[in-house]
């Protein structure tokens, strides 16, 4: 028997929910003494503002190159 997938319908948009992890990243990082968790929480809000100016580029008209 075939197990279904499970969907799961995103409300807001791919930006914003980058946005939000970036900016809720950066907290939990302030929080954090500095350390191994704290540079990886760092870089993981980097990866995510980063994607977010990805995402931004190529919805962009005209698919200019990032500044």
């Amino acid at each position: 028997m075939l197990q279904q997938r499970r969907r799961f319908k995103q409300i807001d948009p791919l930006d914003k929910r980058l946005t939000d992890a970036a900016r809720q990243l950066r907290r939990e990082a302030q929080d954090t003494p500095p350390g191994v968790e704290r540079e990886r929480l760092i870089r993981r809000a980097r990866q995510a503002e980063t994607a977010s100016h990805i995402n931004e580029w190529l919805t962009s008209p005209g698919l200019k190159p990032p500044t």
